[in-house]
């Protein structure tokens, strides 16, 4: 396979990468670089290349007029030359795009053509589409930052950004699959563009380049000649010095704690400069922020600012913050969050912004703190309860494990190699069978790598047909579980406890059932719903857990009852769904997995009696009570203790699901002979 990666802003180069020499040289190059290395690294794939727009810059350095560099074996770098010879800030490059598609344009017109286009940026995306109506090249797409979310502090002109949010529309409406990497981008970011884009999205951690150990010694000996005590321990931040990243709240959080800074010094390495002014507007003045309020706050010999960085600095920082010390991103909104993952694979204590992807990052680790970027004070507790927990440096030595494991761009490329392969695999004709099996995933399919994987065989081998997810996680979720466990998507999932039927209509996008949805749309009165629970003092989960036919609660079953009873009082049709021993789901009254399952079976022309459901938990309840042939697998939760007339597996997980096909006499003879 031939890949081709389009990212046109900043300053892209072969490592080392000069971050934060300019405000549009951050995160996003790292992500291209690490993608196609790794990409090139699999024998399934021919060559990567990497296309980037050429510009003479000599206070920039040589390297990004080169027509070609080398990144790695099989992976290259090419730029496209236009009449527009200096360096464009992202927002200029609109202007240029044009010139920019025609040069592409006539790159692939004299070959090799790739087999697919990965896109970076809207910008990138007028390229992609242009290649596919010329050559018919297929294309995927991730946003990386989206203008909808500059809407804040530090927006844009309105026209500019209306511009470039009509573009990410297009893209996101276009690509044939996109790859995000938090939740919060996936669904709710994504949703805000596209309601179907859910359909074709994956959510896939990406990876950090391996920095090599640093030295604390030598990061001391780094920032020591602006520190009065340089033995501290250090709060570190890294991060280019733009407004989004709300360095100057970190400084007065700092300024406001007069305890914290007893306890430590502060250390931002904020992108490179020559001077306090020279950069772009915005950088000058989000520097000037920086040096007036270190001023006004007498925090000089308490805060470290250095002008430059190399990049063989950036592991000795991180090294020097694992003595003791803690990193704090603070970001108005982080789309992801790649230095998070540096400083927890360094051994560094985190804090974050709740606000994006940080929350997936400090859930995956299982350690780290968020924050409300807009208050100091919470700031500040934040960095000092971590530097005072007497139990930071364990949890921060799994954090490590975990992040390895977890945020690996190898992992990446495998997964979106699939993702490839679908997007480039002819439309499958579905196959009449004589039945329905509606599956739970979380703990019902997962749980048990190696009966996974039988389930996976028997798929695969076609000894099972039918088959049909029934999850509370949502369309993008239920991929990412599936994908990590290996388990072939089926045609149909049905998702968010029942409130949404995703069919594959094309390779690699399903798309929402509309029949479905027109069903849930009678009585669900969604915005009545919110306010009664708002006034209940009902507990939210985060935004990206709300769909358009589900509000999801914290709490226990004794909270969903007084929620139900108040939901009741005010004349709302909803079901109520209490699982987990934490959790609370509020649907239409027509919603649920048993409706939805029913729904499917229905339109295949099938009866209850031809359906098989299994599941482990609370909100599985009403599709295992709802339909005859109903498998619990023996690590079904206590909370559906209660049940009668279903199948108990003497097995656990995937292993269960399989006793009970057997148990209902369903599966194929050679499905249990193959098991």
């Amino acid at each position: 396979m031939r890949i081709i990666h389009i990212a046109l802003g900043g300053c892209l180069t072969a490592p080392p990468v000069p971050y934060g020499l300019t405000e549009d040289t951050g995160g996003h190059i790292a992500y291209v670089l690490g993608a196609a290395a790794a990409q090139a690294r699999r024998s399934d794939v021919e060559d990567v290349t990497i296309v980037t727009r050429s510009f003479d810059a000599p206070e920039l350095g040589a390297a990004f007029s080169l027509a070609e560099q080398q990144v790695s074996p099989g992976c290259r770098i090419r730029r496209l030359r236009t009449g527009q010879g200096g360096y464009l800030a992202k927002d200029a490059l609109e202007a240029e795009l044009p010139a920019l598609v025609e040069a592409f344009l006539e790159m692939l017109a004299t070959g090799p053509r790739p087999d697919v286009i990965h896109a970076h940026f809207a910008d990138a995306a007028e390229l992609a589409m242009a290649a596919e109506r010329h050559f018919g090249i297929p294309w995927i797409y991730s946003a990386h930052s989206l203008g909808a979310e500059k809407l804040g502090p530090g927006a844009e002109p309105r026209k500019a950004l209306d511009r470039r949010i009509a573009r990410e529309r297009q893209a996101i409406r276009g690509a044939h699959a996109i790859i995000a990497s938090s939740r919060d981008e996936a669904e709710r970011q994504l949703a805000g563009y596209d309601s179907g884009a859910a359909g074709r999205t994956h959510r896939i951690n990406p990876g950090v380049a391996d920095q090599g150990p640093g030295d604390a010694a030598r990061g001391r000996e780094f920032i020591a000649p602006f520190l009065r005590d340089p033995g501290k321990p250090v709060i570190l931040a890294i991060a280019r010095p733009i407004r989004k990243k709300n360095l100057r709240a970190l400084v007065d959080a700092y300024a406001r704690a007069p305890a914290l800074q007893e306890r430590a010094n502060l250390v931002i390495a904020a992108g490179q400069r020559a001077g306090l002014t020279g950069g772009g507007p915005e950088q000058d003045a989000v520097i000037a922020e920086l040096f007036d309020a270190i001023d006004r706050h007498d925090l000089w010999g308490r805060v470290a600012l250095p002008r430059r960085h190399d990049t063989k600095d950036v592991p000795d920082l991180y090294a020097l913050a694992a003595h003791g010390g803690v990193f704090c991103n603070p970001a108005f909104h982080e789309p992801f969050g790649l230095t998070l993952i540096e400083a927890a694979r360094a051994g560094v204590p985190i804090v974050a912004t709740r606000n994006g992807g940080p929350r997936d990052i400090v859930s995956a680790l299982g350690t780290g703190a968020l924050v409300e970027p807009e208050d100091p004070q919470g700031i500040a507790e934040a960095l000092r309860a971590l530097l005072d927990s007497p139990e930071i440096a364990g949890r921060t030595a799994e954090a490590q494990v975990r992040a390895a494991r977890l945020f690996d761009w190898d992992r990446w490329a495998g997964r979106v190699q699939g993702v490839l392969a679908d997007v480039l695999s002819p439309a499958a004709g579905g196959r009449s069978c004589p039945h329905l099996l509606a599956c739970d995933i979380d703990d019902t399919l997962t749980g048990d790598a190696m009966a996974a994987r039988q389930f996976a065989d028997l798929l695969h081998a076609g000894l099972l047909c039918g088959f049909v997810t029934a999850t509370g996680r949502s369309v993008s979720e239920a991929r990412r579980v599936l994908a990590e466990w290996a388990i072939p998507e089926p045609e149909v999932l049905i998702t968010s406890v029942g409130s949404e039927i995703w069919r594959r209509r094309a390779p690699g996008r399903y798309t929402l059932c509309a029949d479905y949805a027109r069903q849930l749309n009678v009585d669900w009165q969604r915005d009545r719903v919110r306010a009664c629970l708002e006034q209940a003092s009902a507990v939210f989960q985060p935004a990206c857990d709300q769909r358009r036919w589900k509000l999801s609660l914290f709490g226990n079953a004794a909270e969903g009852r007084r929620l139900r009873d108040a939901l009741r009082a005010a004349g709302l049709k909803v079901r109520v769904i209490a699982s987990h021993g934490r959790f609370i789901d509020i649907l239409p009254a027509a919603a649920g997995k048993a409706a939805a399952v029913r729904f499917e079976a229905r339109r295949r022309g099938l009866a209850d009696s031809a359906v098989i459901v299994a599941g482990d938990s609370a909100n599985d309840e009403d599709m295992l009570t709802a339909f005859p042939n109903a498998i619990l697998p023996a690590n079904a939760r206590a909370e559906l203790g209660h049940l009668r007339d279903v199948y108990r597996a003497p097995r656990a997980h995937a292993a269960g699901v399989l006793d009970g096909l057997r148990h209902f006499d369903i599966a194929h003879p050679m499905a249990m002979a193959a098991e």
